[in-house]
This record gives C-alpha cells, sequence and structure tokens, in this order.
C-alpha cells in the first residue's frame, strides 16, 4: 500500500459502500478492504452495514487479539505490534483472497485467559472481505489490502461510547490508547488510507 499525499474524503457508508463496489467490479476477483479506526470509532457497525448492502464476508479483528497482562510493561510501540497475532490473520485473508473459505479459532473473551474459543470461526468465500478491527490497515498486511479505510469519529463520542461498553475506562483501557496513539502517527497516519470516512481524530 503505497504512501499516498491525501485520502479521498468520503460522506458516508452509501459513498464507501459505491467505491468498494467499484474497486471490486474492477478486479474480477475477491478484494480485501481494512476498515481501521480507534476504539469505539464504530467499525463493527460500519462493517456490518456494508457486508449487508455489498454481500461481504467479514474478518473481526477483535478475533486475533494476542495481549496478555505482560502487555503494561512494555511500550506503546511494542503493545501495538504484540496484541494482534497478524500472522494468523494474514492466513485467514490469503485464504480468502484466492476465493476460498478460511477458518480459524477465535480468542475467547469469556474466559480472558489467553486460550482460543473452541468452537472455530468459518468465513465463507466472498467477492468483497471486509477486515475490521484497529490495525487492520498495519504494514504487515498492506500487500493483500486492496482498500484502506480509516474511519473518523470525534473523541467525546468514542470515548462515551467506550465508557458504557467497558464500564468505564481505566488502566486497561488506556494502555490500549497509547499503543493507538503511536500506531496511527507513526504507522498508520492518514496518508497510508486510499479513504477517509467521518470527523475527528
Amino acid at each position: 500500500m503505497p504512501e499516498r499525499a491525501l485520502p479521498a474524503r468520503l460522506d458516508g457508508p452509501a459513498e464507501l459502500a459505491a467505491l468498494i463496489g467499484r474497486c471490486s467490479e474492477v478486479a474480477g476477483n475477491p478484494i480485501i478492504v481494512a476498515i481501521d479506526g480507534r476504539s469505539g470509532a464504530g467499525k463493527s457497525t460500519l462493517a456490518g452495514q456494508l457486508a449487508t448492502s455489498l454481500g461481504a464476508s467479514v474478518v473481526e479483528g477483535d478475533d486475533f487479539f494476542a495481549g496478555g497482562a505482560e502487555i503494561l510493561a512494555i511500550s506503546p510501540r511494542e503493545r501495538a505490534a504484540r496484541c494482534i497475532d497478524w500472522r494468523r490473520q494474514r492466513s485467514v485473508l490469503s485464504a480468502l483472497r484466492v476465493g476460498g473459505p478460511a477458518t480459524h479459532h477465535a480468542f475467547d473473551w469469556d474466559a480472558f485467559d489467553g486460550r482460543l474459543a473452541a468452537s472455530p470461526t468459518h468465513t465463507p468465500p466472498a467477492a468483497i472481505i471486509l477486515h475490521e478491527g484497529v490495525y487492520s490497515a498495519r504494514p504487515e498486511l498492506s500487500d493483500l489490502t486492496d482498500l484502506a479505510i480509516r474511519l473518523l469519529t470525534p473523541d467525546d463520542v468514542r470515548l462515551a461510547r467506550l465508557d458504557e461498553r467497558e464500564g468505564g475506562i481505566g488502566a486497561w483501557e488506556r494502555q490500549w490508547h497509547e499503543a493507538e496513539d503511536w500506531y496511527f502517527s507513526r504507522q498508520a497516519p492518514l496518508s497510508r488510507f486510499d479513504a477517509v470516512i467521518g470527523e475527528g481524530d
């Protein structure tokens, strides 16, 4: 994914869906669209809307969480590098990009002890694959990514969502905000995205 001077600004989900549809028609083979953005930006909701309108399959970034207690002791840069198992993501995306189905075991959020869920997650083949989640546009996956989209949402809106979802914002949440700060300022600035939707940081 080459660095660009300025990504396209899209007015809303309908315009984004049209862009993705055009890219899919031109490609003639499955395409992967990364939908990246900060925690609480609304990536999962947007991906769900697009999946319905485009008949796309969705790969959820949170399934590949790999952070543990030791994450607290390392730098924001290292957290950003290690909190998502991008190698397992790459295996799933590679299978989908050539038109096949993919199977993986998601992180077991109920157990929350590093184990993966016993039941596999199956992702069916589709012409459009939506890879949603923080770090979905990371450089290690750029050769598999046909479109990189950044979702922007005002901080006050995001933080209100996170506060409601997490039951408060404490040290655990703040460490991930620090990792996101590093990632979006150093690895994935706006210039690395094909298009931006929304307003905010």
